[in-house]
């Protein structure tokens, strides 16, 4: 059946290749679809199960939205409070109204000031009039300021130097591919404006909107450039190490049918394009070339022992279509176990890449050998003593295997031993690489003013005007003063806070009467005459909700690990079972959520690998005809991703959301090399009646060229991610490229070795070494025994 496909494929290769195009084309229709439908909203990272994103919303659906731009700045001389720069500020505050879907705009001119003349209580803009301020302003305007908990390390630095105008956007969520690009714009238009009319401010540019912007263009970046760089790394590594024009250009459209198609039908399934799943090219690109690989190196091998080019392909698809059909489902099935990932992004990943490599092997074995079949090829007769480095690297491995097996061994229990070393870290800041400015500039603010670590705590009393009980506001309180006690803790917005100014303004503002009210008609007169003081867009509905019955505090604090912040989170729970086990309380946060889900996709991971491992377990015994080598190929198969763990402690020692996946990922793609050595060494011993020694000898000439070629490649496919700006790719190509390495080490210097000490079976009583064997198979390239299983490469 294969060699009637085969005979087709080359009897007819000009209708082969113009049927895949018209499917390509059908297929690649949408993918532009998929690729101007980035979803760059950091809520893609999380389920509609995720209990964290699920408090989150709810919060968000009873209290105003907290997504927000923070226009940072910064004047030159270190001094905000002059009067040409609150009139900046000033001027920036009615800017910032102008931002697509913004609601609120909150800073240091229009906070609003209370204090009581006579009875009457007065609520007004800090900076009412920008044109009447003058130098003498200025103290009582910072003494306001600094000595106010609600603008304290949030809207201005204790020494002055930074404020913040902050607004708050709420995006209607019906098309957010347009609706953040829509509002970023603005935003940008605004600062340069503002920079080329006061260039004696500086002003950078955070917040949740911004970071959701960031998303986006680190991705179309990835898209512009690391494609690109790894096309051309693929076409010179190509051109150098195989030494084909033909074969390269046969590869390279081998790569675009794999990610065209996989990205019209990407588009075709609605999916969007998320940070995480715009990997997806590269990664496909980079699996693409390894069927490709071991097709030419063993076609080159044989047409340069004299076999004419038809034949060699035909000998070439017939050695390599089971291990390369074999290796494309174990990578895709290492794929597809980022379903049982908690975030959508990596499940995407996940599925494209899985059908992209099986797309590729489909491709590999049709189009691939059609175009090799119309394009000229020539290749030069093997010389003697060329491409003895293999045979050189057999009878070391050979030679020293006594020393090698427990050698590799302990280094690798070594760097298994360093695994659990590493801490669990999330932050979602660090997502973005220091030249990104978002990252830059919450960088500055975190040095200058508070970080982006936030925490709202809801407090519910299931009582109409509950709020306004003296009981429920002595907790708000205490929770509140409680807080500010921690050491992590750098602001705190609390509802007491704006009480207490107003029990002093209304005491005629005795500072004695910092305080709460202790009377439940007060309160709620208090609010209600505040309330209607109040301009619009500068409302309570950020603490309270409708019928005040709950009220929200949200905290800032340091930049901290994710580990720390679910330990904060605890020690806020335990406060609140401890001291008011009477109220309903929930934290939620971005921030939380980043936090959590690290942890909860580590959990998933772990049983999605598990799943994957037991079904490549299951394919590579059938496969391999042996349960006590599919038992062998554990160990090289599992190893590699552990080691890698364990090295990437002394790299980094954090593993986040990003890292949780490479496991699974890696799984599949490192069983390749163990699948490719492992079917020519049970080769040599089935077919050839080769002993242990002789047959591992066979298998480093036979298939170890390409394996370090492939290898290579795959590599640098994941070094060129690893450069990517968004450090969610960048950490994920950078494990996985040292992880397939690691691989590589193992199946050569460990998996021989561990297969001359476990298979003594059969041996024959004439030894040869791996040289000389290597060199009679040479001398017979067409007949079929050979051919059954040679891949070596010139």
């Amino acid at each position: 059946m294969r060699d009637r496909f085969f005979r087709f494929v080359l009897d007819h290769p000009i209708v082969v290749i113009l049927l895949s195009v018209l499917l390509v084309f059908g297929a690649a229709k949408k993918a532009p679809d998929y690729l101007m439908s980035f979803k760059s909203d950091y809520r893609v990272f999380f389920s509609e199960e995720n209990p964290q994103l699920t408090a989150f919303e709810t919060m968000q659906n009873v209290y105003s939205k907290t997504d927000n731009v923070a226009f940072i700045v910064s004047p030159k001389d270190g001094n905000v409070f002059k009067p040409d720069t609150l009139a900046a500020i000033y001027e920036l505050t009615e800017l910032s109204w102008q931002i697509p879907f913004s609601t609120r705009v909150d800073s240091l001119t229009n906070f609003q000031h209370t204090w009581s003349e006579e009875d009457d209580l007065i609520v007004e803009d800090l900076v009412l009039d920008p044109t009447t301020i003058s130098t003498e302003d200025m103290p009582r305007i910072k003494e306001v300021a600094i000595s106010e908990p609600m603008l304290l390390n949030k809207l201005v630095s204790p020494s002055g130097h930074v404020t913040v105008v902050n607004v708050t956007v709420q995006l209607p969520g019906e098309n957010p591919i347009v609706e953040i690009p829509q509002a970023v714009s603005k935003v940008r238009e605004i600062k340069d404006n503002f920079i080329a009319a006061h260039p004696d401010l500086e002003v950078r540019l955070s917040g949740m909107v911004m970071m959701n912007n960031s998303f986006s263009e680190a991705a179309m970046n990835d898209q512009t450039t690391l494609v690109p760089l790894m096309f051309l790394i693929v076409i010179v590594g190509m051109i150098i190490l195989l030494r084909t024009i033909s074969g390269t250009i046969a590869t390279v459209v081998i790569i675009l049918f794999s990610i065209l198609s996989t990205l019209g039908l990407a588009g075709w399934s609605g999916m969007f394009m998320t940070g995480p799943s715009a990997s997806a090219p590269t990664m496909i690109l980079t699996l693409a070339v390894a069927d490709c690989v071991h097709i030419l190196t063993t076609m080159f091998y044989e047409m340069r022992r004299g076999v004419e080019k038809r034949q060699a392909i035909t000998d070439s698809l017939r050695i390599n279509f089971q291990p390369i059909f074999l290796t494309s489902a174990t990578t895709a099935i290492g794929f597809l176990s980022l379903n049982f990932s908690d975030s959508p992004p990596f499940r995407d990943l996940g599925n494209m890449v899985a059908v992209g490599v099986m797309l590729a092997f489909v491709f590999s074995v049709t189009v691939f050998p059609a175009i090799l079949r119309l394009l000229p090829m020539k290749v030069k007769q093997l010389e003697e003593g060329q491409n003895d480095t293999m045979h050189k690297l057999a009878d070391f491995v050979i030679g020293k295997r006594r020393v090698l097996l427990p050698g590799m061994a302990a280094i690798m229990a070594a760097f298994i031993l360093l695994v659990p070393l590493n801490k669990l870290n999330d932050d979602f800041v660090q997502y973005f690489d220091e030249t990104v400015p978002f990252r830059q500039a919450t960088d500055y603010m975190r040095d200058n003013l508070s970080g982006m670590t936030t925490m709202e705590i809801a407090i519910e009393t299931n009582e109409s005007s509950g709020i306004n009980d003296p009981e429920v506001l002595k907790t708000v309180g205490d929770l509140t003063d409680w807080l500010r006690a921690q050491p992590e803790t750098d602001h705190v917005n609390s509802i007491s806070d704006t009480l207490k100014r107003l029990n002093k303004n209304m005491h005629g503002d005795d500072q004695s009467f910092y305080t709460l009210p202790t009377d439940r008609e007060l309160s709620a007169q208090y609010l209600l005459m505040y309330e209607l003081s109040l301009p619009y867009g500068l409302d309570l509905n950020n603490q309270l909700n409708v019928d005040k019955s709950s009220t929200r505090l949200i905290t800032t604090f340091q930049n901290l690990t994710s580990t720390e912040q679910i330990e904060l989170e605890e020690r806020i729970y335990n406060w609140v079972a401890e001291n008011a086990p009477q109220y309903k309380v929930s934290i939620a946060s971005p921030t939380l959520m980043f936090a959590h889900i690290g942890q909860r996709n580590i959990y998933s991971m772990l049983l999605g690998t598990s799943v994957a491992l037991v079904l490549i377990s299951i394919l590579l015994g059938f496969a391999l005809r042996s349960v006590k080598f599919g038992l062998i190929s554990l160990i090289p198969n599992l190893a590699p991703a552990a080691m890698g763990f364990g090295l990437w402690y002394l790299i980094d020692g954090q593993i986040g959301l990003a890292l949780s996946v490479v496991a699974g990922m890696t799984l599949g793609i490192v069983v390749d090399d163990t699948v490719h050595f492992l079917s020519k060494y049970l080769h040599a011993r089935r077919d050839r009646g080769k002993g242990p020694q002789e047959a591992v000898g066979y298998a480093f000439g036979s298939v170890g060229r390409a394996l370090w070629i492939t290898t290579f490649v795959l590599f640098a496919g994941f070094m060129v991610l690893a450069q990517s700006s968004f450090k969610v790719n960048a950490d994920m190509g950078l494990l996985t490229g040292l992880t397939i390495v690691i691989a590589l080490i193992v199946d050569f210097l460990f998996l021989p070795p561990l297969l001359m000490k476990l298979d003594k079976s059969a041996e024959p009583s004439t030894e040869t070494n791996a040289t000389s064997d290597n060199t009679t198979h040479s001398d017979n390239t067409k007949k079929g025994d050979d051919n059954e299983s040679v891949n070596q490469p010139a």
